[in-house]
């Protein structure tokens, strides 16, 4: 099974070590660097759950062909009614 590691690029890093270095001189200034901030944590968040949504999909193909070969071994095998049998 994969673990599933999240990718740190340098400019991630930078996004979140710019905060220290922030001195708003004004309102605008902070409500700016705010919305920058949010929408970077909503591209990234996004990001995240189009991979984790792509790799259940990868799964559940994987699973359909295993299903698949097993229905086939077990034809090949001359089981009659197998299919019938995994269910119960």
């Amino acid at each position: 099974m994969a673990d599933i590691k999240p990718e740190l690029k340098r400019e991630d890093s930078d996004a979140y070590s710019v905060a220290s270095s922030v001195d708003p001189k004004n309102v605008q200034e902070l409500t700016q660097y705010v919305q920058t901030l949010l929408q970077n944590m909503q591209d990234k968040f996004q990001t995240m759950s189009d991979q984790i949504i792509n790799r259940i999909d990868e799964m559940g193909n994987r699973i359909d062909d295993l299903e698949k070969n097993i229905a086939d071994l077990m034809t090949q095998a001359g089981v009659e009614g197998a299919e019938k049998r995994i269910g119960n």
